[in-house]
């Protein structure tokens, strides 16, 4: 039992792990145009760490959740049945 809890969790870490960067960037992209767009002139360099920063922890938030989503829907949370 406790094999297969760690197995799951393994592979819902390395799946989080490799979505983290491309998702970040996207949300990074989108969320600097924006706000570029929103305020109608360019992003000054605080601004854009800034972005980067918020676009890191929701990428963390979402790259998790659906890592545990699809590997649970993908082999099955240990445990049930």
């Amino acid at each position: 039992m406790a094999v297969a809890s760690l197995y799951f969790m393994a592979w819902v870490l390395v799946l989080a792990l490799l979505l983290f960067f491309p998702v970040s960037k996207l949300i990074w992209v989108l969320s600097v145009r924006r706000l570029e767009r929103k305020r109608q002139r360019k992003l000054s360099e605080q601004e854009i760490q800034g972005q980067l920063q918020r676009a890191r922890v929701l990428a963390v938030v979402v790259v998790l959740i659906f890592s545990f989503l699809f590997n649970a829907k993908l082999i099955g949370v240990p445990g049930n049945g």
